[in-house]
């Protein structure tokens, strides 16, 4: 919102310097953004008429010109294209220093004395146009101080708002916030009805229900729409960011400057009535007053002419029924438009307006007749005309009554950690518009119509807090001792694993938690994906039911910027949809991938692609960080490639519980994602893994351990977890450890099968083993191996 300082101050007299006006609006949340000066070195710089402008004998571009002063004529070279007899232009007098630094000198331009400079309002700095000299009004006196035409000094100041403070899209609504912080009242604004002179009228009909409550409408008759705007008005539209256009057009912009209400007028010669609201029709058309024709559906509102659409309601007039120089008769309308019906519909067809704008947050229903009266009022002085009475049209039940609101004493004080003098509370709020009513234990509170983000007694209360002061609110410490508590030893802590993950090499990767749908449809892993009701892009429209579809992404937009060697990993939640009506379950895991080589390119290793070991060792090695036992056997996910893919399960006393997926990604998934590369990855629950058995101290064995050395065929598609798993469990307690120190397939071994020798290492604590009790463990291990995999021992 920006708007002129001087404006403001006419809706709150107050002795405040502009750097203390400027801290008055950011402490009490309106948050200043630009204060851009205007008219601070105009010394010497009048109001002049140009009596005659001659073509300059030496130049084709320049004209000679002479100029009334008021108090004299002198000679000037301009080179304005609208420089012409008659014009009332700013002139700057020999000895004036424009804003820019620029000091105005008696010249001698192509021969021709020049004695001051015509100027454009960019060259005074009021105005951004350069285009030509800034005209003035016709009726501006000769002679006169530029800065007292325009009424300057002036500061444009922009503040930026927060949704909830609609009410503040107004200079009178900012005032009140003002004259509460500055302990000023806000100046009395005559809007009195204006009385028909004229029976013109057209009837108004509503048609949409709760999208649209209020309807105001006000035919004036023999208005002067070729009447230039005023030079006050149009200097406070421009401080306030807004062009002038021309008067019928100006007005309705100025009244939604000061008011906050937005406004539209008709050429009424181009109506035959009724003029209503309705819900648009699904391929209606319309033709906007920026020249464009849009299709509409029926998420629109349209305004009617005999049910003709005529304007987008709460966005843009229509094309058709514009206002011009030429209108003679104008319909005035002013309406309230629920938030609901208008948010979202500027943006589908690429409009930005202030009117929607405003009316997206809400503006005060009770505003539109006040509004209109106004506009009245404004045309009938400037260009005069007979107004018609004013036709409203009101759907009471959906328009909302403020309701009252109880603010306890005590709750005030105990939120705010202060006490708040009474008279202080009641002066606060009754500045700002706000009805107050003194009982027991505080007060009954009715807040005004525009203040619709007033609801209960916390609402209340930060505005007393926002008025009186945040820097009044004392810091206080909390009371009391605070315990701290130890982390427990039987789970490591996540900045554990991702230092193990730093330090075998890989970035970690923060990723968002929303996903493409189709992105989980190409992985398989659509099936109970939370789809958000409002999201950010179609890009982002479903929660993420696991971290590889973000973390592959991460990788193949590295991988194709030149990167040839990728790790990441990722910590993070991933979601699944929970029990109707209730929350989504979250689940904490662990992920990586990688492509590329295994290690840097360097001399002292022949290079190599990243496979399946690798991504397993480094799994294995968080494992060993906290003491994991992992089990890894063949997957089936449509994701993992055929062969080079696991499951993985972690061991423990109760057994083997699954707890991720490590391996290659399928061909197939890889030119769907359009990746180049092949990518190992592996992803887990982080909770399984996380947790860690506590440590408890043994004696060393006194007896000595045993070594038995077997050798077995065995199918070459059997995997080695398998008949570890199996060999395990035959040998029993006495297995301290198992060793795979030879893999072989060749001469000897018939084909399809492989040999796998491997050392049992066995011992007890209680007595030395002999060599029947290493026979029936041998035994054991054989029968196992043959009855389960068709293992042979090897000949």
């Amino acid at each position: 919102m920006k708007f002129s300082e001087n404006w403001l101050r006419q809706h709150v007299p107050t002795t405040a310097t502009r750097d203390e006006l400027v801290a008055t609006l950011t402490a009490i949340g309106l948050e200043v953004e630009e204060v851009t000066a205007l008219g601070d070195s105009l010394d010497s710089v009048v109001v002049a008429q140009i009596v005659s402008a001659e073509k300059h004998p030496e130049a084709d571009r320049l004209q000679v010109c002479q100029v009334d002063t008021g108090a004299g004529t002198v000679q000037i070279v301009c080179g304005a294209p609208n420089a012409r007899a008659g014009l009332k232009a700013p002139l700057a007098m020999v000895g004036a220093v424009l804003p820019g630094g620029m000091a105005i000198k008696a010249a001698r331009l192509r021969g021709v004395e020049s004695a001051g400079m015509l100027c454009s309002g960019k060259e005074l700095a009021v105005d951004a146009d350069a285009s030509g000299l800034m005209e003035l009004p016709s009726d501006a006196r000769v002679g006169q101080p530029l800065a007292e035409a325009l009424g300057l000094p002036d500061a444009s100041i922009e503040i930026k708002l927060t949704p909830n403070r609609a009410d503040c899209f107004g200079v009178r609504g900012i005032a009140f916030d003002v004259a509460a912080a500055s302990n000023a009242e806000v100046a009395a604004m005559d809007v009195a009805p204006v009385p028909a002179t004229s029976d013109a009228r057209l009837p108004v009909e509503l048609n949409a229900g709760a999208d649209a409550p209020r309807y105001c409408g006000r035919v004036v008759e023999g208005v002067d729409a070729s009447v230039p705007t005023p030079l006050w008005m149009a200097e406070r539209l421009r401080r306030s960011g807004v062009r002038p256009v021309s008067l019928l057009v100006d007005i309705t912009q100025y009244v939604m400057l000061e008011l906050g209400q937005p406004m539209h007028a008709f050429d009424r010669d181009l109506l035959q009535g009724p003029v209503g609201v309705r819900k648009a029709r699904a391929g209606e058309k319309l033709a906007l007053l920026d020249g464009r024709e849009v299709a509409v559906d029926d998420g629109f509102l349209v305004i009617t002419d005999a049910d003709r659409a005529v304007a987008l309601a709460g966005l843009m007039g229509g094309l058709d029924t514009r206002v011009t120089d030429a209108t003679r008769n104008v319909f005035l309308e002013s309406a309230h438009f629920a938030p609901a019906a208008i948010i979202g519909r500027g943006r589908k067809l690429g409009l930005h307006t202030e009117a929607g704008h405003r009316f997206e947050r809400g503006v005060d229903p009770e505003l539109p007749r006040t509004a209109i009266e106004y506009a009245t009022r404004l045309l009938l002085d400037i260009a005069g005309g007979a107004p018609g009475p004013v036709v409203e049209a009101t759907v009471a039940a959906a328009l909302s009554q403020p309701t009252a609101i109880s603010l306890r004493r005590a709750r005030l004080a105990r939120v705010l950690g202060l006490e708040v003098a009474d008279g202080e509370v009641e002066r606060i709020l009754g500045a700002l518009g706000l009805d107050v009513e003194t009982i027991g234990e505080g007060w009954q509170v009715t807040p005004p119509s525009r203040r619709f983000d007033i609801a209960i007694e916390e609402d209340l209360i930060e505005e007393i807090a926002r008025i009186h002061g945040y820097d009044a609110v004392p810091t206080t410490l909390p009371a009391g001792a605070s315990a701290l508590v130890a982390p427990g030893e039987g789970m490591v802590d996540e900045a554990t694993l991702r230092r193990q993950m730093a330090s075998r090499g890989y970035l970690e990767a923060i990723n968002y938690a929303f996903v493409e749908a189709d992105l989980l449809d190409a992985w398989g892993l659509a099936d109970g994906a939370v789809t958000l009701a409002n999201p950010l892009s179609a890009e982002l429209a479903v929660m993420r039911t696991a971290l590889l579809p973000g973390l592959v992404g991460a990788l193949g937009r590295n991988a194709a910027r030149q990167q040839p060697r990728v790790r990441l990993f990722e910590l993070g939640h991933v979601f699944q949809g929970g029990a109707v009506g209730g929350s989504p379950d979250q689940t904490q895991r662990l992920a990586a991938v990688a492509c590329g080589e295994v290690a840097p390119e360097q001399w002292g290793r022949p290079a190599a692609p990243v496979g399946f070991h690798d991504l397993k060792g480094d799994l294995e090695s968080l494992a060993a960080a906290t003491g994991a036992e992992l089990e890894f056997r063949p997957s089936s996910q449509a994701w993992g490639h055929p062969g080079r893919s696991a499951d993985v399960y972690r061991i423990d006393g109760e057994g083997a519980g699954l707890i991720g997926w490590i391996g290659q990604l399928h061909p197939r998934l890889q030119r769907a994602l359009e990746l180049d590369v092949d990518v190992v990855a592996f992803e887990v629950d982080l909770r399984p893994l996380q947790r860690r058995a506590l440590p408890v101290a043994s004696a060393t064995s006194r007896y000595p351990s045993v070594r038995r050395d077997l050798a077995f065929v065995v199918a070459q598609d059997v995997p080695w977890t398998l008949l570890e798993g199996a060999i395990r469990q035959a040998a029993g307690p006495s297995l301290r450890d198992l060793v795979l120190f030879d893999r072989y397939q060749g001469k000897g071994v018939e084909t399809g099968c492989k040999s796998l020798a491997m050392g049992l290492i066995l011992q007890e604590d209680s007595r030395t083993l002999t060599d029947r009790d290493v026979e029936d463990v041998v035994a054991r291990v054989v029968a196992a191996l043959s009855r389960d995999h068709a293992a042979k021992i090897r000949g």
